[in-house]
């Protein structure tokens, strides 16, 4: 059927429909474009078999007898001294992750009749994570015994010791994709087990394709890894129907999606949100997303005496979401550090302008967007105002943004991919 392209064997921690987050929806938009070039297999942790991946093959580790597989065991030992830590960690914005479930069981045993029983994972990201990321590489390095392929694409920390045990097996290329590092997540003073992780596994990969230049600069910056070793692929994204819809009350409006993390500068989006209001009162603040912060900023919007025009939605489906971007007139992004930012795009193809910081790595395919510090928030609240007031400038930034689009687009993103690949030698 496809004899003749690339074979290459994905890794990825998760995929939609189980968790619509970022990494889930970069993965397979990015492997959907991926197989018009190559024959795509792309292993999880945890499928749906309704789901129609087109010519993608997803293999789901909880549908696999393991019993099955042949050379599959079970690791005794967690890796690179690493310690096994039960936490409730969600390093992506997801569906799932206020569910409250955490699987506690590492392996099911026992329900088939076999030694070695099914996959039971629930919860991606809670609980013991470090004991389903190894168990999830026990069961794809067995699996890729039973494969064909030329390239290991690995995504994220989650399946780098996936990714380097079946490199070891097999010694066949090993890439690594990185759409975020624990340094965006906890700080650059974070040196936990995360970072040791992430920084053997891109020590050990062949090659790393980052998301953006901003993050192979961290790369290089706190994990000492050279900028030869790296090819950027910036995200692309999925043209979705724009539409406008009419409001329920007459204030303009500017929008902030994400979780509610440090990473994500929630804060400052209050703060920038106080600064506006200050000099117009006629405008609406919607912070649409959960998580750690959200009780901390529902209390300070009161103190800041703003609360009748900030609003908190908590967690909204895509639908929801689409239509706030329907009904906003400026969308601001001010993360502390941003691998990409698809919601800037996302805001950008509805006709919104979009203020968003330099620490991001759409700042540098949006060119059309106004950028900020994201220390900055004089700055960023002056950007505001002039697009809420200035409807001459406001087309203008709104047009140069719609420009952009054109080159932020998944086949790009996958061409580049083929073209490294055939650079470095990994494919014929």
């Amino acid at each position: 059927m496809k004899e003749n392209l690339p074979k290459v064997l994905m890794l990825g921690w998760e995929f939609p429909p189980i968790i619509n987050g970022g990494l889930g929806v970069a993965c397979h938009d990015l492997s959907s474009a991926m197989s018009k070039f190559a024959d795509i297999t792309m292993v999880v942790p945890k499928s749906s078999l309704e789901f129609k991946t087109g010519k993608v093959k997803l293999v789901g580790a909880n549908h696999m007898n393991l019993a099955s597989l042949p050379n599959y065991s079970v690791s005794k030992e967690m890796p690179f001294n690493l310690h096994s830590i039960p936490v409730d960690l969600d390093p992506y914005y997801t569906s799932s992750s206020t569910d409250g479930k955490v699987s506690s069981g590492f392996y099911n045993e026992g329900k088939t009749g076999s030694q070695t029983g099914q996959f039971d994972i629930e919860n991606l990201y809670g609980g013991d994570v470090i004991k389903k990321v190894v168990q999830f590489s026990d069961i794809a390095a067995a699996y890729a015994s039973t494969v064909d392929f030329d390239v290991i694409h690995a995504h994220d920390w989650m399946t780098m010791i996936a990714g380097m045990r079946i490199k070891e097996q097999t010694g066949k290329p090993l890439v690594m994709h990185i759409h975020s590092l624990e340094v965006d997540r906890s700080g650059p003073q974070s040196k936990g087990w995360v970072y040791d992780l992430e920084k053997q596994g891109m020590e050990y990969a062949d090659m790393l394709m980052p998301v953006s230049n901003f993050t192979a600069e961290n790369i290089h910056q706190y994990y000492g890894i050279k900028k030869e070793k790296m090819s950027v692929v910036h995200n692309g994204s999925v043209a979705v129907p724009a539409y406008k819809s009419k409001k329920s009350f007459k204030e303009k409006t500017v929008l902030f999606v994400g979780r509610l993390t440090r990473q994500k500068g929630p804060e400052k989006f209050l703060d920038i949100a106080a600064r506006v209001l200050e000099k117009d009162p006629n405008v609406r603040f919607v912070m649409a997303g959960t998580g750690d912060y959200f009780k901390s900023m529902l209390e300070q919007s009161s103190y800041k005496h703003i609360g009748n025009r900030f609003h908190m939605t908590g967690f909204l489906n895509s639908e929801k979401l689409r239509h706030l971007f329907s009904i906003s007139d400026v969308y601001c992004m001010p993360s502390v550090s941003e691998p990409f930012g698809l919601s800037a795009v996302e805001a950008a193809q509805f006709g919104i302008p979009c203020v968003i910081s330099k620490q991001s790595g759409v700042s540098e395919v949006l060119k059309g967007a106004l950028t900020f510090d994201h220390w900055d928030i004089h700055k960023a609240a002056d950007h505001i105002l002039s697009l809420l007031n200035d409807q001459i400038f406001r087309k203008k930034i709104v047009s140069d943004a719609y420009q952009n689009l054109d080159n932020i687009t998944w086949d790009i993103s996958a061409q580049k991919i083929m073209r490294s690949y055939a650079l470095n030698n990994f494919i014929n």
